[in-house]
């Protein structure tokens, strides 16, 4: 009698809740999703950057620019698997993006959770800024701050080593509350910001020189 009871209050407390999920790729298309490639948008005959490949979404790298998500999302859970395909290089998810070639003509105003090969984890601010604990200690002199062009934009990670060997597939968990983004890599704890001063807008991945395989992206609203 005292689980049943136990049960039917659990109930009563979670009456009300949901958590919806979904899958920003159906493994086939790239549905969902608008590439924004100035390069490509200079000269057509160009190759595109993002394709499904066997299953896979595929960032080439070259030409640079951003596969970016059709809707914009708040208070969400962002789960995706990635590997480097060949050489080790550059790429990242920019979340809360908005207005699109905000820098250097080329990254839309967003947070950056960088997925470089030895710095998974950290943030980049793009015309967007947030904080974390330590900040000086991880993000340089505090005078030198800033989301522009020539500014330190940059915030390492808390950890070394939380990725796999090239080649082996490497989980990220992306999450976004409030004005919060904490970010995990293979389990590990790997950045936690707070004071976004975005906190929803599109999810956009990067091609910015190394080819990289993507599967997963299931996304979990926490509303």
């Amino acid at each position: 009698m005292k689980n049943l009871l136990s049960i039917l209050v659990l109930l009563t407390c979670l009456q009300g809740v949901s958590f919806s999920q979904v899958s920003l790729f159906d493994g086939k298309s790239l549905s969902g999703w608008y590439m924004d490639v100035p390069d490509l948008q200079k000269d057509s005959s160009l190759r595109k950057p993002f394709i499904v490949r066997d299953g896979l979404l595929v960032s080439l790298g070259t030409p640079g620019g951003h596969l970016i998500s059709d809707k914009s999302y708040v208070d969400y859970i962002l789960e995706f698997e990635y590997r480097f395909v060949g050489d080790p290089g550059n790429c990242g998810v920019l979340v809360h993006a908005s207005t699109p070639r905000a820098l250097y003509g080329m990254f839309p105003k967003s947070i950056e959770v960088q997925m470089m090969h030895s710095n998974a984890g950290d943030f980049w601010c793009i015309q967007e800024n947030i904080q974390v604990e330590d900040m000086e200690e991880r993000r340089g002199p505090r005078e030198n701050w800033g989301v522009t062009e020539g500014k330190e934009r940059r915030i390492i990670n808390l950890t070394d080593g939380s990725e796999k060997p090239l080649g082996e597939w490497n989980r990220m968990k992306i999450k976004c509350e409030g004005d919060r983004i904490t970010v995990w890599v293979n389990g590990d704890l790997v950045n936690d910001g707070f004071g976004a001063t975005a906190q929803k807008g599109q999810i956009a991945l990067q091609a910015e020189g190394a080819e990289v395989e993507f599967k997963g992206l299931i996304l979990t609203s926490l509303k």
